[in-house]
């Protein structure tokens, strides 16, 4: 098991505010990277001057922030994990969700799914783009990997990769509204055997949000997922 999750609120200590911060957090080559990543990430985030001012900004340099501070602690240990994360910060009813790799974040409104992140893979265009452009290339082995070893084009660690694999995430912000019900934050084992709208249909009845996470996870399971399957589920009150 690789995988790592997140679910807390802390108060801004600048504002008096209080955020939520939510994360899935899935390593592969080992668990370090998502343990540190999931230990760090939000810190970094909150320590920053532009935490909540300017929150997309401030959310993309903590994720690279993150990741340079991951490969200095660990340039002489000889590790060459990575990991996955997608990761979502709820400041009253304005939600922005970041992610670098497959892990993935979907939105329910009104009962339709609403994909709020980008899966990174290597053959999407403008991703093959980058990194043939950085002398890289993308190789079919199964699936479409980078350098013929990594099935996602973006994610932390992954020092060998690193020129090509960059910690720069998809960000999107929303203003929630009053369709908005609930997030889904999840590991590729999930999607890999569920659609978005599946999953969002079947949690829309389960009003706890734990347990809607734990049917989701056991549902997946049930289709034959052999990947680690991470869930949490975020209820938003109207």
């Amino acid at each position: 098991m690789e995988d790592f999750h997140s679910a807390q609120y802390k108060r801004d200590p600048r504002t008096g505010q209080v955020v939520g911060l939510f994360g899935i957090f899935d390593g592969h080559g080992g668990p370090n990277a998502a343990d540190y990543v999931r230990s760090n990430l939000f810190v970094n985030m909150m320590q920053s001057q532009k935490f909540v001012s300017d929150l997309p900004t401030c959310v993309t340099e903590a994720y690279e922030a993150t990741d340079h501070q991951y490969l200095r602690q660990e340039s002489t240990s000889g590790r060459e994990d990575g990991c996955t994360a997608v990761t979502a910060v709820l400041v009253g009813r304005r939600l922005l969700v970041a992610n670098v790799g497959d892990s993935r974040a979907v939105l329910s409104r009104g009962g339709k799914a609403i994909a709020l992140s980008v899966d990174h893979k290597p053959n999407l265009k403008e991703e093959r783009a980058r990194i043939e452009g950085a002398g890289g290339v993308v190789v079919w082995a199964g699936t479409w990997r980078v350098g013929g070893v990594l099935a996602v084009s973006r994610a932390f660690g992954d020092r060998p990769l690193k020129r090509f694999v960059i910690s720069t995430p998809a960000v999107a912000e929303e203003g929630l509204t009053s369709e908005d019900e609930f997030l889904i934050l999840a590991s590729d084992g999930l999607w890999d055997v569920m659609t978005n709208q599946e999953a969002v249909t079947l949690i829309r009845d389960v009003t706890d949000a734990e347990k809607a996470a734990k049917r989701i996870t056991e549902e997946a399971l049930n289709r034959g997922s052999n990947d680690n399957i991470s869930c949490v589920v975020v209820r938003f009150r109207n």
